[in-house]
């Protein structure tokens, strides 16, 4: 239900700026004589996912170090906790650690 609600706040703009936005504009690409006619509003929603989706990307590269990070901690923690037992169990010792200072 709360998914229904944020789409429809989030689509009722587009709607709206894309039925006041329906004049023609030439999108060309530079070198070439290629050019194409579209509605103002495609053009400019269409820039703007393309804008969106390349900061998506930079984010999830600038996070992709931290969760490989992340996952060589967790693999370190394991090992020192199998280490921590084993030498427990060497020992043979339950007793518990001393009370922190």
């Amino acid at each position: 239900m709360v998914f229904l609600i944020i789409t429809l706040i989030i689509s009722i703009p587009l709607v709206l700026f894309a039925l006041s936005n329906e004049e023609l504009v030439p999108l060309a690409l530079w070198p070439t004589d290629y050019s194409i006619d579209v509605p103002l509003s495609i053009a400019i929603l269409v820039a703007l996912a393309i804008g969106f989706l390349l900061g998506a990307f930079v984010v999830w590269f600038s996070v992709l170090s931290h969760r490989l990070r992340a996952r060589r901690a967790e693999r370190k923690v394991r090992l020192l906790e199998a280490h921590v037992e084993s030498l427990k169990a060497r020992t043979g010792s339950t007793a518990a650690l001393p009370p922190a200072a």
